[in-house]
């Protein structure tokens, strides 16, 4: 009984950390690894050496594998923030279409996924909802659509680090695990672009015209990522279809609104340089799956780099930026590294496979309805799906185990679970609070986006027990 309290006792130190005390991830996450080092030592017998052993090696990972990827991912974005570029395409996006159920579409589930395949981190809620406002929306309003709309993306997010996060820490083969997601998600696929254009012009008219729209966007988003996933691999799916579904948004426009497009006050030259730093890092990616390179981080860096020489950025600039960043995401950094080291000494002490034992024997049969929630709680704790996948990963591959099911169909359940946890994310809710001005309503915006979360979770807690 004590060993199980134990066990339990490091995720529950970050819960009263992150969620009640209200902690910042990285001052809770170094408090939870700190009790984690002391109980494999004490509370489960694991020697001083391996521990040290373990943190080192999980650190040295932690580094390679996860916080390069996002520290070149937000050096990108970053680099379009500095040659004013980002502007351009807030100007391109805002003049295709008055219609408002194509702008919200457009700019939240076509730019906002774009932004969250690339980069992440923020970037995919802050951006759209500010957009949106400028449009005219009301800022609650745009917020609220830019939460929804980040939930599905994220699981491919920043180029699939949360993916391939998962890969590492259960083992299961990448490709399972990415057409098990998409397995899962398919029907939110669909529901999400749906909701999105009904929520942005509800008269009971234009009913017929959101769902048919809602449903091109939807079967569009669907072949690119299921076709993405299964046979390229978790960096692209978010990106790819993205771009799909920004082409078949536009063309719906031009198709029903002849008369009513403005034309851009940019010229192609401008355009071309706006979209180079993203146009060469899907090149770059591409170009290195048939040749089998994964090494992401050089892939984004070398996007960005010849990219932003494109916009005007130069060399010695761009190095000025890429440390700016290394300091932007230091809390993120020392959460990243914290939490792998948590998960890392939770598997060699036995917590993990205990808490595995545990669960299954309580829950029985009906734990797979409730595995996506553990996801969702781990990104409503950590505001990340890449933080949730390391909490629980192996938790859910341990239980899969335990129930005699495949261990991609519970981890993938973990990764699904955190793209409904998007939606009520302290961390997602408050960067886009800041950047509509809304500092101060984010209890508001909480309460209405929890009902779309609730409703979230149960369908997919259901997909993933009929399953």
């Amino acid at each position: 009984m004590f060993e199980v309290l134990f066990a339990l006792l490091p995720m529950v130190i970050l819960v009263i950390a992150m969620g009640i005390c209200k902690w910042p991830g990285d001052k809770s996450s170094l408090l939870t690894l700190v009790i984690t080092v002391m109980l494999a030592t004490f509370a489960f017998g694991i020697p001083t050496r391996e521990i040290g052993f373990t943190l080192i090696n999980s650190t040295a990972r932690a580094c390679i594998t996860i916080l390069s990827v996002i520290w070149m991912a937000v050096f990108s974005y970053n680099i379009l923030l500095d040659s004013g570029k980002i502007e351009v395409l807030k100007d391109q996006l805002a003049t295709i279409s008055t219609d408002r159920s194509v702008q919200v579409l457009l700019i939240t589930w076509g730019f906002g996924g774009l932004l969250e395949g690339m980069a992440g981190y923020g970037t995919s809620v802050a951006i759209p909802a500010a957009i949106l406002v400028t449009l005219g929306f009301r800022p609650l309003f745009a917020v609220l659509v830019s939460l929804i709309a980040n939930s599905e993306p994220t699981t491919f997010g920043a180029v699939g680090i949360a993916e391939t996060v998962l890969m590492e820490e259960t083992g299961c083969p990448l490709p399972e695990l990415c057409k098990a997601t998409i397995q899962q998600l398919y029907p939110f696929i669909f529901l999400i672009p749906i909701t999105l254009a009904m929520l942005a012009d509800r008269r009971r008219q234009a009913l017929l015209k959101n769902i048919l729209l809602g449903t091109l966007v939807g079967g569009v988003s669907f072949l690119a990522q299921y076709a993405t996933a299964v046979y390229l691999g978790p960096e692209m799916p978010a990106i790819l279809s993205s771009i799909c579904s920004i082409i078949i948004i536009i063309a719906w426009s031009r198709w029903t609104e002849k008369s009513d497009t403005i034309p851009t006050k940019h010229s192609p030259r401008q355009i071309y340089q706006a979209w180079s730093v993203y146009g060469l890092i899907i090149f770059f990616i591409l170009l290195a799956i048939p040749f089998n390179f994964r090494a992401t981080s050089l892939l984004l860096f070398a996007g960005a780099f010849i990219g932003g020489r494109i916009q005007g950025v130069t060399t010695s600039r761009q190095f000025t930026l890429l440390g700016q960043t290394l300091v932007q995401i230091r809390s993120t950094i020392i959460m990243v590294i914290a939490l792998v080291g948590i998960s890392a000494l939770m598997e060699i002490s036995g917590m993990v496979q205990l808490l595995a034992d545990t669960l299954t024997s309580i829950s029985g049969k009906y734990y797979a309805f409730w595995s996506p929630l553990v996801g969702e709680i781990g990104t409503f704790i950590t505001g990340s799906g890449t933080s949730a996948n390391i909490l629980f990963g192996k938790l859910q591959a341990g239980i899969a185990a335990n129930m005699d099911i495949d261990p991609s169909w519970l981890a993938a359940a973990n990764t699904t679970g955190t793209t409904a946890g998007k939606i009520i994310s302290p961390q997602s809710i408050a960067i886009a609070a800041s950047a509509c001005q809304l500092q101060g309503q984010e209890g508001e915006i909480l309460k209405q986006a929890f009902p779309y979360a609730l409703v979230y979770g149960i369908i997919l807690g259901i997909i993933v027990f009929i399953g």
